[in-house]
């Protein structure tokens, strides 16, 4: 592992950890070129995993666009950082062990979107939001009213 400090080639694992759910394994490092600590994370990878995009192209899975996505959806929210990291785990699983070697862009978003309706319904109604791309008032009060059977619209409670 090199030095992200300054490039040694030669660094020294001071310290190795198991993270919470065991799916990935902390590493403390340390560089003797300039004394410099810093952390890295090993993760078992099953296979590798092509996105395909709404327009086609298709692109390499990338754990860490996820992993953001879902904490954008969550921040400010009580979920803390070791359940969303768990969460980012549970879903990498679930694509990985499904086999396919290609995913379409929409069925990652649709298990993110699942996922986070179970965990928290703010993030689940912010990430569907940018999912779904709302342009309009309508598209929220449709989820919305979705994620309660009995739901008034907002579009009624502003013209009363």
């Amino acid at each position: 592992m090199h030095c992200p400090f300054c490039g040694n080639q030669e660094t020294l694992v001071k310290d190795s950890r198991q993270s919470e759910d065991g799916a990935a394994i902390r590493r403390r490092r340390y560089c003797p070129e300039c004394s410099q600590r810093f952390t890295t994370v090993e993760r078992v990878q099953l296979r590798e995993i092509t996105v395909i995009k709404t327009d086609g192209r298709r692109i390499p899975f990338d754990r860490d666009k996820l992993a953001r996505s879902i904490k954008i959806a969550l921040r400010k929210r009580p979920i803390d950082e070791v359940k969303q990291e768990r969460l980012v785990n549970e879903l990498v699983r679930k694509l990985e062990s499904s086999g396919a070697q290609e995913i379409s862009s929409q069925f990652i978003g649709k298990i993110a979107m699942n996922a986070l309706r179970k965990v928290d319904s703010v993030a689940y109604v912010r990430f569907a939001s940018v999912y779904q791309d709302f342009r309009e008032i309508e598209a929220f009060s449709k989820i919305l009213a979705d994620m309660t059977p009995n739901s008034v619209s907002i579009k009624e409670t502003s013209q009363e």
